[in-house]
């Protein structure tokens, strides 16, 4: 097969690259880190005005219609800078569940806004005992007269600090772990009864908890049909999931670049300690395990776009399970090459070892989607 890009993802790739080589210095991306929105709000608007934002969506709400492939290769080089831009929660996974469930008004709304950054959501489905079950929900939303009255949590939603929309799921009937009764709700943050928590996580990003009580909302707020949203969460967290697996290549290959370099410079005995044999062999182990994890997340990015299927959800939780373990092996042989030097603050790799550690937990870690994988093929 040909894995080369085309001339129109090359040249996509060029400019994302070069947008993150000139803005996102380790110095600049600490400055953005401190901010009070977790990120810088010039370069998210240079996402919109190159385009970047719309390459996901459909032409005929303001998008590029790119695929899977162009998604990858936005989020590689969004991985190598560390980036800290809402990307792929606020474009990818909240925009296409807008452009999944949303109404002919809803999509015309809020879509060409999501494409340009004018407008940044964020999805809160996690809560404190789901532990990675999307119909494990709790918030309640009891239905009363002109719309609905939301009760209830979430927890650790990445962007919810700054976002415009949340997109809050809530059980609207049944018994919580029912299949069916999840429904989704575009919330103001804003609104009269919700509060935020708002923290950093381990790898600099910024979430926050969510609380909603007594929170009422119009039936306009509703996305997509009452009760049935929990397919669609599923197909586009897939979608989220193949994104961030390119997103952690990216930051695996810059990891295994900085440890190389540090092997060829660093010196003892007068040599450099990258001719040692020894350091040469686990060098080669971190390439091997950094192919298996590049070819896993060009599979999930090659399906994502896919109808859903068995076929898709196997090859995506695949995807995370490799990608995710391949991430723990290069951060920990990366920092013990380095020695003391790959675990301080002031030190880029430490951060890049933060985030993959934090990729390999978020949307499920390797354990949920090893058993999820195993579920699927008993199935076959």
């Amino acid at each position: 097969m040909d894995f080369s890009l085309n001339e129109e993802q090359q040249m996509l790739q060029d400019t994302v690259a070069r947008l993150v080589r000139d803005a996102y210095s380790f110095e600049q991306r600490e400055l953005f880190r401190q901010s009070p929105q977790g990120f810088s709000s010039e370069l998210w608007q240079q996402f919109g005005d190159l385009g970047l934002a719309a390459v996901p969506f459909a032409e005929e709400v303001g998008g590029f219609g790119g695929n899977g492939v162009e998604t990858l290769v936005v989020m590689k080089e969004l991985g190598r800078g560390l980036c800290l831009e809402p990307y792929l929660h606020s474009v990818i996974f909240a925009g296409g569940l807008v452009e999944q469930l949303g109404s002919a008004e809803q999509k015309a709304d809020l879509l060409p806004q999501v494409a340009s950054t004018r407008l940044q959501l964020a999805v809160a489905v996690d809560e404190p005992q789901s532990h990675y079950q999307l119909n494990d929900v709790q918030t309640q939303a009891i239905a009363c007269e002109g719309g609905w009255i939301l009760h209830g949590r979430k927890s650790v939603v990445v962007g919810g600090q700054g976002a415009d929309l949340l997109l809050v799921s809530a059980r609207t009937a049944g018994q919580n772990l029912d299949e069916t009764g999840v429904s989704l709700f575009l919330i103001d943050p804003d609104s009269p009864g919700v509060t935020r928590r708002d923290y950093h996580t381990i790898d600099g990003r910024k979430a926050c908890d969510v609380f909603f009580e007594s929170v009422q909302v119009s039936a306009a707020a509703l996305l997509g049909e009452t009760g049935q949203a929990l397919s669609a969460l599923r197909y586009q967290q897939g979608r989220a999931i193949a994104a961030q697996c390119a997103e952690a290549v990216g930051s695996m290959e810059a990891a295994c670049t900085l440890t190389l370099d540090y092997l060829k410079t660093r010196k003892q005995f007068g040599v450099p300690i990258g001719s040692f044999q020894a350091l040469q062999h686990r060098m080669v182990d971190m390439h091997i395990e950094l192919d298996q994890a590049t070819s896993m997340a060009i599979l999930a990015a090659c399906v994502a776009h896919e109808p859903d299927s068995a076929e898709r959800s196997r090859a995506i939780a695949a995807a995370k399970v490799v990608v995710a373990r391949a991430g723990r092996f290069i951060a920990d042989n990366g920092i013990q090459l380095h020695g003391g030097i790959g675990l301080t603050w002031e030190y880029v790799l430490s951060h890049h070892a933060k985030h993959l550690l934090m990729v390999a937990r978020q949307f499920g870690d390797d354990d949920h989607h090893l058993q999820t994988f195993s579920q699927l093929m008993d199935n076959v």
